[in-house]
């Protein structure tokens, strides 16, 4: 469970928002299918943040396929801290975590089309939410709630904020990447060599989030059909491809998610078992080229959990 007073909406997996959503937000979110281009994310491209508040928010958004074993670690994370963040859950349905109401499968080859209705309902819940970071159910932070926070809104002096997301060119495999869909598929919107790639896990901007969600032009190219899914990855595609063509300068070009690749098996990255978790581990984790540490790392394994909770406080969050 997270925290009671947690400010909380829960969406679930390849639903569209309700247009009641849009006017009167409630705690539980039960979204239900619409239009593709829905009343939510009309509201969200026209919503305003508050420049002048003197405490902005931060909205997480978990994007899961299975219950969220790290929750109890979460909730140490947010721990005194709800009037400045909120949280956002697209749960597949078909897990045991939310059972609040019925609702279709998760399509899994479409997660940026989740990542994008994510953005639109945080968007549109709360004006105050000024970053927006993308995690999934295997992430676990490595520093504290207050850490992460002064680095987004204190450290970052630079104004307006910039987006913390990995874009990357002259990668291997780019080309096979780019005509996953046709040779001439991405033309003339995309050409090659504007394409780019990086990791899926980001933290952006209200104003990034916003031109991701109003954007059409480049999603109906990223939207199509896949010939060779072994080489299409949209969530790592879209979002590095179109800030990148459209505000190279206001991202760092670095996510702030530390995946370890290293004897990756099938496409998955190393899977943390909890004889690994120490906290030299934790201090590995967080070593990054960048100018900012990493604030939070995946893959981690549920039996992870118990040794995880052990350090939390003396190593995670003692920062």
């Amino acid at each position: 469970m997270l925290p009671s007073r947690t400010p909380l909406v829960v969406s679930y997996a390849f639903l569209l928002c309700l247009p009641l959503f849009c006017l009167f937000p409630p705690k539980f979110l039960t979204l239900k299918l619409a239009q593709i281009d829905p009343p939510c994310f009309k509201r969200s491209a026209i919503s305003r943040p508050e420049t002048t508040n003197p405490k902005p928010k931060i909205a997480f958004l978990f994007l899961t396929n299975s219950n969220l074993s790290f929750a109890p670690l979460w909730e140490l994370f947010f721990q005194g801290n709800s009037h400045l963040y909120n949280i956002y859950i697209h749960a597949d349905p078909t897990s045991s975590f939310v059972s609040l109401v019925e609702s279709s499968p998760t399509d899994p080859s479409l997660p940026y089309t989740l990542n994008r209705r994510l953005l639109a309902a945080a968007l549109a819940d709360d004006p105050l939410n000024l970053y927006f970071a993308l995690l999934s159910q295997h992430c676990i932070p490595l520093h504290s709630f207050r850490f992460l926070y002064r680095t987004l809104f204190t450290e970052t002096v630079r104004f307006p904020y910039r987006s913390f997301i990995e874009i990357l060119s002259g990668e291997p495999n780019l080309e096979e990447r780019y005509v996953a869909r046709g040779e001439t598929a991405m033309l003339p919107e995309v050409p090659f060599e504007q394409f780019r790639v990086g990791s899926q896990f980001f933290v952006l901007t209200r104003r990034h989030a916003m031109m991701v969600v109003k954007e059409k032009r480049l999603w109906r190219k990223f939207n199509l059909p896949c010939f060779n899914r072994h080489t299409c990855y949209p969530e790592e595609h879209y979002f590095p491809t179109f800030l990148s063509m459209e505000d190279p300068l206001g991202c760092t070009h670095y996510t702030l998610t530390r995946v370890n690749w290293t004897g990756n098996l099938d496409g998955h990255p190393h899977l943390y078992g909890p004889d690994e978790v120490s906290p030299e581990l934790i201090y590995e984790l967080r070593i990054s080229n960048s100018t900012y540490s990493f604030m939070f790392a995946r893959k981690f394994s549920v039996d992870s959990l118990e040794p995880l909770i052990q350090i939390a406080k003396p190593v995670i969050f003692s920062d």
